[in-house]
C-alpha cells in the first residue's frame, strides 16, 4: 500500500508542474499573486520573453513526464524509476531556480515547496541506490 501511495505522490508531484506550462503558454491570464510571472532573474536579460516561455514549457513537460514515469516505474518495481525521479527532481529544481523572478515575495507560489520536495526526493533516491 505504501508503494502505491508513494507512486501516486510522485505522479501528482509531476502533474503539478503542468501549472507552469499553463502559465507559460498564456492559457490563463497571469494575475498578481499567482506566483511565476514569466520573468527570470537569470534569463530575462539574455533571451526574449517568448523564448523563455517556450523553453519553460518544454522543460516543465519533460519534468512532468519524468515524475509520472518514475512514479509508475516505482509502483511497477522497475529498476529505472530511481534515475527517472532523480533526473526529474534535479531538472525541476534547476528550472524553478532559473525561472524564478528574483523577488522574495510569494515564494510558495513560485515553487519553493517544490524545490524542498525535490531535495527530499533526490536524497531519498540517492540513498536507496
Amino acid at each position: 500500500m505504501l508503494r502505491l501511495l508513494f507512486g501516486v505522490f510522485l505522479v501528482l508531484h509531476g502533474v503539478v508542474h503542468v501549472w507552469y506550462v499553463v502559465l507559460s503558454q498564456g492559457w490563463i491570464e497571469v494575475e498578481e499573486g499567482m506566483g511565476w510571472n514569466g520573468h527570470s532573474w537569470l534569463l530575462s536579460s539574455l533571451l526574449p520573453e517568448g523564448t523563455i516561455l517556450s523553453l519553460a514549457s518544454v522543460l516543465y513537460v519533460v519534468v512532468t513526464l519524468g515524475f509520472v514515469l518514475g512514479g509508475l516505474g516505482y509502483v511497477l518495481r522497475q529498476g529505472w524509476w530511481g534515475p527517472a525521479v532523480a533526473g526529474a527532481a534535479l531538472l525541476s529544481t534547476v528550472v524553478l531556480v532559473a525561472m524564478w523572478d528574483g523577488r522574495f515575495d510569494l515564494l510558495v507560489e513560485k515553487g519553493v515547496v517544490g524545490v524542498l520536495i525535490n531535495a527530499v526526493l533526490l536524497a531519498s533516491v540517492l540513498s536507496l541506490e
